[in-house]
């Protein structure tokens, strides 16, 4: 495939451990795209089943293939992989996760129509256990000035970004999270930048059992206590009630129990 030089090129971000189960119907979702000027940047941490082959399978000199010589967390490899990007713009996709085929056009359209905005986002489909598939957000999601929305209830699936690759010069995810780093960065970025939004849903979100944020939910739970605790001066400062998130919490940690509990009893 040649590229087109006369649209923005996107860069995109597939970091990947032990993926190879969706991996081909993440990376097809990207070929059906109906915007053609993109790359792919695979960054393959450490796997041990079919991933890196599977990656490479693919005849297409738009997908670029790296590997990690030592295992990195989530968001020290996602860094990593920004390192190689050569995108105006800059999407994520995970390894089960899917696009809509025209998502990279219409933001990429987004984008270079609103200049004041440094990213998009949009709604997405969540698929359970490839069965029941629903649409995550009802309501109209935020966009402008979003802090206040983001520290209210979070609505950014990192799945449904593009991001323009000029922030990645000065900002980075923080590689002390193996979870919750996408809602860290965000957050950040709204302080300083206007965040553009798509209504429809443009991507698939697949939850299965081998989600990592499924099977560490006590890691996630420590995890956005401890951020809550670091934060909280932004709560302050926008005069925001911290019992949304409290009552949050104490949902995730009776989720856990009851999960305990289970496990116990088999």
């Amino acid at each position: 495939m040649k590229l087109d030089n006369t649209k923005p090129l996107v860069s995109i971000i597939m970091n990947c451990h032990n993926g190879a189960k969706y991996l081909s119907n993440s990376i097809e979702s990207i070929l059906r795209q109906n915007y053609f000027n993109w790359e792919l940047i695979f960054f393959d941490n450490m796997s041990t089943d079919e991933s890196l082959s599977i990656a490479k399978s693919f005849n297409d000199k738009r997908i670029k293939v790296f590997s990690s010589k030592n295992f990195l967390n989530l968001y020290d490899a996602r860094n990593t992989a920004l390192l190689n990007i050569k995108g105006k713009y800059v999407c994520f996709l995970d390894t089960d996760d899917l696009w809509e085929k025209e998502k990279i056009q219409k933001q990429v359209d987004y984008l270079n129509k609103n200049k004041n905005f440094s990213m998009v986002y949009s709604n997405f489909y969540v698929l359970e256990n490839d069965k029941k598939k629903f649409l995550r957000f009802k309501l109209n999601l935020p966009k402008g000035k979003i802090t206040n929305d983001l520290l209210k209830s979070y609505t950014i699936g990192i799945l449904t970004t593009c991001v323009n690759a000029k922030i990645f010069k000065h900002a980075s995810f923080d590689k002390n999270y193996n979870i919750i780093g996408d809602f860290d960065f965000f957050v950040k970025l709204s302080e300083n930048s206007e965040i553009g939004c798509i209504q429809e849903p443009l991507a698939t979100y697949r939850v299965h059992e081998n989600n990592y944020s499924k099977q560490n939910l006590k890691s996630y739970i420590q995890e956005l206590s401890n951020w809550l605790k670091k934060n909280n001066f932004l709560y302050k400062k926008k005069g925001i009630s911290l019992l949304f998130l409290k009552y949050y919490l104490v949902k995730l940690k009776l989720k856990y129990f009851l999960k305990m509990i289970f496990l116990f009893r088999i």
